[in-house]
């Protein structure tokens, strides 16, 4: 498992005490060498590179609509990471939607399935951020509000899209995705979204992760199906 830091404070200071060439600046040198542990265990963040995150999903504006909201409300997300691929499962009483991610070449493969109804649909890197535009330029500011979800601390930020449109996410900086392209909302996020809320249409949908899992994940969960699905065109 690998960590990340950013390095550049760190080999600033490095640089300027070793320019001093007295005894004093060495001693100042040698004491701040010392000191590299402790910023590197304040700072470092866990790569998540394998393992399964439990969403649950709830709708908490909106229940007026049935239709809708009985798609989300009760409904778990999946999200299953090993290396450079990760498989999201979103489940509720009404249909099944599974997105398969590589992040070698940021493209992507969507699997729904509604009733005896299957269709299986195939997009490249192209199509992948065309099918994710809305959430392009999207911009995140960071508050002071925090909580804990999963057992992580989490802190707030509210990410305002194009057209006005926002997702208010509960991210925790201890945490970053190896592949963190699957969530396209939230790829240039300092850490990893534990909870979120988006609106779709006029109901306003909560995930909630409950559980964070490190355990291998079988490399067979992100298989493609080779019958039983109808390929389905992607159309912008």
């Amino acid at each position: 498992m690998n960590n990340y830091i950013d390095s550049k404070p760190f080999v600033f200071c490095l640089f300027g005490s070793w320019k001093h060439k007295t005894n004093q600046g060495m001693k100042a040198s040698y004491l701040l060498f010392l000191m590299i542990p402790a910023y590197f265990s304040g700072f470092a963040q866990k790569v998540f590179s394998e393992g399964t995150i439990l969403y649950n999903v709830s709708v908490i504006s909106g229940k007026a609509e049935p239709g809708v909201a009985d798609a989300f409300d009760g409904a778990t997300l999946t999200v299953y990471m090993k290396g450079s691929e990760v498989r999201s499962d979103f489940k509720s009483i009404l249909m099944t939607q599974s997105i398969i991610y590589s992040a070698k070449d940021s493209s992507a493969v969507k699997l729904n399935e509604s009733g005896q109804q299957k269709y299986i649909t195939y997009l490249n890197s192209s199509q992948w951020v065309q099918y994710n535009r809305k959430y392009d330029g999207i911009r995140f500011n960071y508050q002071s509000d925090s909580k804990t979800v999963a057992g992580y601390n989490c802190k707030k930020a509210v990410g305002t899209l194009k057209d006005g449109g926002q997702i208010v996410v509960y991210y925790t900086p201890d945490l970053v995705a190896l592949a963190p392209g699957y969530e396209y909302e939230f790829k240039n996020l300092p850490g990893m979204p534990l909870e979120y809320e988006v609106t779709s249409g006029k109901i306003v949908v909560k995930y909630s992760a409950s559980s964070i899992q490190f355990s291998a994940v079988n490399a067979s969960r992100f298989d493609l199906p080779t019958s039983g699905y109808k390929i389905l065109d992607y159309k912008q």
